[in-house]
């Protein structure tokens, strides 16, 4: 399934900052009995591009998860994750080099923005969706007021939870949650439990 199938079904991007290659698997597995259907490894967490190679390996022949990565800054760091099966290119700043080469890959690009010049920035890059942060601060009637103008799809990431989910999931095409999902050393209980939520939050 593509990115955008995925996000129809769970509106929302589990980033899994700080995993390790050894529970990448049983992580992926949760989430996914949970019900979230994308996963973002950050690429400063230890060996991102294992994790990422050995989740792609486990879930891309079927339809049930999308590997991508996120915290990408650098075109060469984009044909690094092609290279270990990602399918999503995701990054907290606006670099039309990397939207570029994202999509010459023929990848996903979601690239982040603050204002409304560097979502437009994004998009004459080639940008697929745009991914605002940080979100919280800024909260969802930001977002009502750059929909006026700007019609790509737009994630709210940073600062995103639980209390605050259902709203902004009412103005954007979805949510990219951190923290308030995964942490190192949260029990996979725990996990479930808060990705139970937030995929009620999504219904």
């Amino acid at each position: 399934m593509t990115f955008q199938q995925q996000c129809e079904r769970c509106p929302v991007v589990a980033i899994l900052r700080g995993i390790t290659p050894d529970e990448i698997t049983d992580v992926c597995e949760t989430l996914r009995e949970a019900g979230i259907r994308l996963l973002e490894v950050p690429l400063n967490s230890p060996d991102a591009l294992e994790s990422i190679r050995r989740a792609a390996r486990e879930y891309h022949a079927g339809t049930e998860l999308l590997i991508g990565a996120g915290t990408v800054l650098t075109p060469a760091a984009v044909r690094e994750v092609a290279e270990a099966g990602g399918r999503f290119i995701i990054s907290p700043d606006t670099n039309p080099e990397v939207i570029r080469e994202t999509k010459r890959l023929g990848l996903v690009s979601m690239p982040g923005f603050f204002t409304a010049t560097e979502a437009f920035a994004a998009l004459r890059a080639g940008a697929d969706c745009l991914k605002l942060f940080p979100a919280g601060a800024l909260g969802p009637g930001y977002v009502k007021d750059l929909k006026a103008v700007i019609k790509a799809p737009i994630m709210a990431v940073g600062g995103v939870d639980t209390a605050n989910a259902a709203d902004f999931l009412k103005v954007c095409a979805g949510i990219g949650v951190g923290s308030a999902l995964y942490k190192p050393g949260k029990p996979l209980s725990a996990i479930a439990e808060d990705a139970r939520r937030f995929t009620a939050s999504a219904r």
